[in-house]
Parts: C-alpha cells; structure tokens; sequence
C-alpha cells in the first residue's frame, strides 16, 4: 500500500476509536446592553443561555448553545434544560463516537419528547466536535459553502417612545441593515405609527416586517394588517396564538401581507400541519426552538419543498447560536431571505468567546475555521456563570 495512503488509513481508524467521554452543561445569565420587550411579558434584562461543551477521548470538544426564552411555545429553564441534559441525554451520548450524530439525536428525541431546546446544544456540539477532528469548517460538513456571507436583518423591539423607536431604526440603517423587523401587539395606535414614521423616515427601500410573536386576537390582527397593507410591509410574523392554525390562514387569506410562521413551529410535524392549512408562507427558524443544525436544516428542506420562504433566525444569545445558522444557511444552496440570527450580536453586553463574530454591514462572514469556529473565553464564563 502507497504510504500516504497507509498514513490516511491510519489517521481514519484513528477517527473511529475516538469517543465522547462527558457532557458538560453551562448554565450562563447574560446582561442585555438595554432590557427588551416583546408582546408578552415584562422587559427581559438578561439572556439566560445553556452551553453544552462534549469532551472526547482524543482531548478535542465540541460546543452548542441553547436558550432559556420563555414565551409562547417554550417553557423551558436554566435548570430544566440541565436536568434533561444530565440526568436523561449524558447517558446516551457519552462512550459514542461524535461521527454518530444520526443516531444519537435519534435516541435523544425517543428519549424525551419535544425536547428540541434541550436537544438543540447537543446538535451544534457534535457538528463543531466533528468539524474540529476532521479540521474543516461546518459548512463542509453540510456539503459545502455555497455563499460567503448570510445577511441579517434587525430587530426593534418595544420602546417607550416613538422618538426611541426611530433613533434604533436610523442607527441600525447606518450600519448597513436594510430590512428591520418592528416588534407589535400591544396598542394598535403605537404599532401603525411606529411602522408609518420607520417608512416615511428611511424610504421604500428597506424591508419592513412585524411581529407580534403570538400575542394578538384575531379581531385585533386583522385590524392592524389592514391598517399596515398601505406601507408594503413584507410580512407578518405569527401574529395570532399557537394553537390557532386556522385563525393564521384566515389572516392569510383576508389579507396580501404573507405570513411567517415562528411560535408554532417546533417540529417537522408542526411545519407540516402550517403547511396543509395554508397558514403562512414563510418559516423563521432558530437553532434552540428547531434542536439545532440538525433538525433545521430538515425543516428548510420541507419547506423548499412546499414554496416556502426560509427565514433564519435565533433569540438573543452568544456568537455560537450566530454561527450556527451562519454555517447551516452558507451551506444552503437555495435562497434564504435576511432574518435576525445575529439579534444577540447587537443586543447581549458581552460575548463569552474568544473573538466574538463582527457583523460586516448586516452581514457574518461563514468562517472557515474548524467546527463552528469559535472557542470559549474561559473568564467571562466564569463571571456569567449561573450557580447551581
């Protein structure tokens, strides 16, 4: 046999031997720059994510993240995603081989139901686990880069005042975003002054969007869409509950806004059901509510699949949710529309990496670094660190 082939043969077997030898889990409590509000609940002065970091006998680790974003659709805590972690997941995982990400996140989902927040680190770990030993980035292992930078879109949540509002909106623009989404479902009043003064203020060259995440009655959406139709907004984000997957294909039908669908998708199955209804057009995912990598590129799949739009997106958190779904979408070789998967990027007081993503404009460069291309500044997860 050719030497150089006999080394790889070698360096390969080598691969196979390696197994995961533990699983830790990082319970971290981050500030935001400035509290935020959506449409439900008080403003939220922190982000509470959960690191996992998956240790392997070659002394090489992967790293995920999940959050703790209670709202419509998600329940979970710091201590529940834990608990699952540890006590249900860390026994089948670890003595595995990180190569086998099919059947583990099979036995995870068989092992607790609808469990996607818990399962969603583990997914990303085993992804930057395999990337770091093969010494190529994600992407590669998604079938390669197919763009080199994914555009993102921002964020205005709730503030006290219009002035606030524009003030956020003009400073974003500046920085080169042109598609902002503009958090509603409180006051009627507020909401269509708000999206009229953001059009009037920077033109029809920028991408409007709401989003109520499933706060409204259908009386009141409907209401405030017919209102918004003369300010082409370019869509709707679950404007109406969970659970109302007719109430969303009504709205769908009355109006010529399209409609995203976030909340009330957790699932393959979920999607599907969004589908068949004809309740919205477009699916905004997160690497969290959708268990990673793993199960969200299945879900972009389905929707291409049925003429959906893709909308990437996350809850606030660290650089290692951002390039997550920098490297599942510089992977995807379809369009994808400008979402907000940085949102944490430009929200969260600090970054708990060792050299956080940069935004260029609006946009992440996919790195081409190892893994997901990040490592863990070891003293800010120490200063963030939520006791247990």
């Amino acid at each position: 046999m050719d030497a150089n082939l006999a080394a790889r043969a070698a360096a390969i077997g080598a691969l196979g031997s390696i197994t995961i030898t533990r699983v830790e889990t990082i319970p971290l409590r981050i500030p935001l720059l400035v509290p935020i509000k959506i449409s439900s609940g008080g403003k939220r002065p922190a982000v509470e994510v959960l690191l996992v970091r998956l240790h392997t006998s070659a002394g090489i680790a992967g790293i995920g993240e999940t959050q703790a974003w209670r709202r419509q659709g998600s329940s979970e805590t710091l201590a529940s995603l834990t608990q699952v972690i540890r006590e249900h997941f860390s026994p089948l995982i670890v003595g595995r081989s990180p190569f086998s990400i099919a059947s583990i996140m099979h036995s995870l989902d068989e092992a607790i139901y609808h469990s996607q927040y818990a399962q969603a680190p583990i997914s990303d770990a085993l992804y930057d686990l395999q990337g770091k030993l093969l010494g190529v980035p994600v992407y590669q292992l998604l079938g390669g880069k197919c763009r080199d930078t994914v555009p993102s879109c921002a964020v205005l949540f709730m503030m006290p005042t219009l002035e606030e509002t524009l003030a956020g909106a003009e400073r974003f623009y500046a920085r080169g975003f042109r598609s902002f989404v503009v958090k509603v479902g409180i006051d009627l009043k507020t909401d269509v002054e708000n999206v009229r003064a953001i059009r009037k203020r920077l033109g029809d060259e920028v991408a409007i969007r709401i989003d109520a995440n499933a706060g409204m009655a259908f009386d009141d959406a409907l209401r405030l869409l017919r209102r918004l139709e003369p300010y082409d907004i370019d869509a709707a984000e679950q404007l109406l509950g969970i659970w109302d997957l007719d109430g969303m294909s009504e709205l769908a039908r009355r109006v010529d806004i399209p409609m995203i669908t976030d909340e009330c998708v957790a699932t393959d199955r979920d999607l599907m059901a969004v589908i068949r209804k004809r309740a919205a057009t477009i699916v905004q995912t997160k690497v969290a509510k959708n268990g990673g990598i793993w199960y969200t590129r299945k879900l972009w799949e389905i929707a291409a699949a049925a003429g959906m739009r893709v909308y990437p997106g996350n809850h606030p958190g660290t650089s290692i949710a951002a390039l997550s779904v920098a490297h599942l979408a510089g992977a995807w070789p379809g369009p994808i529309l400008d979402g907000p998967f940085t949102v944490g990027l430009v929200t969260i007081a600090e970054d708990v990496v060792t050299e956080p993503v940069r935004l260029e404009g609006c946009a992440v460069r996919v790195p081409d670094a190892p893994g997901l291309g990040v490592n863990l500044d070891e003293e800010k997860i120490r200063r963030f660190m939520v006791n247990e």
